[in-house]
């Protein structure tokens, strides 16, 4: 198939002794370099796949380019991508054992397959009638397959022996582009679960006082645009030093874990977050809360506490554990620092240990516009 702008006669008229014409090399240089590009630039491998075949098909007269990807066993292709003027019908859906095809007798036997006439091969399965030869290579990196680079043509005289060999060191440079994409998102999802793993709470698996301390500024900057409410309710364990002593610090960190579950049941919106923020305190962070609604919330909190009746043998309120819960809520303003929350909640919270513990207190952030504004 003659495509003007591909530099077609480049890649079909070899030269005498079988030489590379000049312009051939420059043109596979040429893509060899764009697929480098692509494994530098792109933004995940769907997308690297994509703008190779697209490359491919842009710079060479080929009627399909398509890059088939194999599982990790190597036993099925998971993933396809394909450019070109034809259209490709999927035979057979994904996963696509490689027990079946031409493609699958590539990765079964290891080497290139050339169909010089796609109607004298028993395996070769139709994607478009108007296909009549097709050069299938090996994508490998080192000792690992990793999957097919597929070119289909519309002719069967212009998959010469130059134009394969071509092809094979494409295929090399694609091997070479889909290994860096890979290294690439495996770094990433390594990188976020590090990222996710320092924002948790080792001992509770709730977030930590760092992932507080964040989502306590972001919370704060959005809701001072927007004249929102930010609520916070400060949950501590009442005489938790006496709990440890009389019961050993291994049933003291259950009795943690158990606060954390029942503060993230309070956390009911995606942007609430229950937090450790130290020692037997955790906290609740519960933006567009008013007041009111977070004295009820730390109420109910408080309650679903004292009705586990967690054995405390050392308690001066109750044979089990029992919290108190200190509340606040702000609007956000420019004149105001997120940790004016944090303090106000600590005060309400000394206030209610000082009337007994085992109880909710609220208290106003001082100098803050009034809530009802």
């Amino acid at each position: 198939m003659s495509v003007p702008g591909r530099g077609t006669e480049d890649w079909e008229r070899p030269m005498d002794g079988g030489r590379t014409a000049p312009g051939q090399s420059e043109s596979l240089t040429e893509i060899l370099a764009c697929v480098s590009r692509e494994a530098l630039q792109g933004e995940g491998l769907h997308e690297i796949m994509q703008n190779i075949v697209d490359c491919l098909v842009r710079k060479l007269p080929v009627a399909i380019a398509s890059i088939l990807l194999l599982d990790h066993a190597g036993t099925h292709f998971t993933h396809e991508v394909y450019a070109g003027d034809l259209y490709l019908q999927q035979p057979v859906g994904l996963p696509w054992p490689v027990s079946i095809g031409a493609a699958g007798r590539c990765v079964r036997t290891g080497v290139a397959q050339l169909i010089a006439d796609v109607d004298d091969d028993p395996d070769y399965v139709a994607g478009n009638a108007a296909v009549r030869a097709e050069y299938l290579v090996p994508i490998r990196h080192r000792e690992r397959f990793l999957g097919v680079l597929n070119i289909e043509s519309t002719r069967t005289d212009f998959l010469t022996a130059e134009t394969c060999a071509a092809f094979d060191a494409i295929a090399d440079q694609v091997a070479g582009a889909i290994h860096l994409a890979r290294i690439a998102a495996e770094l990433e999802s390594a990188n976020r679960r590090l990222q996710e793993l320092s924002m948790r709470d080792g001992l509770t698996g709730i977030a930590n006082r760092r992932c507080f301390d964040e989502r306590l500024a972001t919370s704060w900057a959005l809701l001072a645009r927007e004249s929102g409410v930010l609520a916070l309710a400060l949950v501590d364990a009442d005489h938790f030093k006496d709990l440890n002593d009389a019961c050993g610090h291994l049933y003291g960190d259950e009795c943690l874990r158990e606060l954390a579950r029942i503060c993230t049941q309070a956390a009911v919106r995606e942007s609430d977050l229950a937090a450790r923020y130290g020692g037997e305190e955790l906290v609740v962070l519960l933006p567009g809360c008013e007041l009111e609604d977070a004295l009820r919330i730390g109420e109910g909190l408080r309650a679903r506490v004292e009705a586990l009746a967690m054995r405390h043998p050392r308690s001066a309120i109750a044979g089990h554990l029992t919290v108190s819960v200190g509340v606040s809520a702000v609007r956000p303003v420019a004149a105001l620092r997120p940790e004016a929350l944090i303090a106000a909640a600590d005060n309400a919270l000394y206030a209610a240990k000082a009337a007994g513990r085992n109880r909710v207190a609220g208290c106003a952030v001082a100098g803050a516009p009034s809530l009802a504004a």
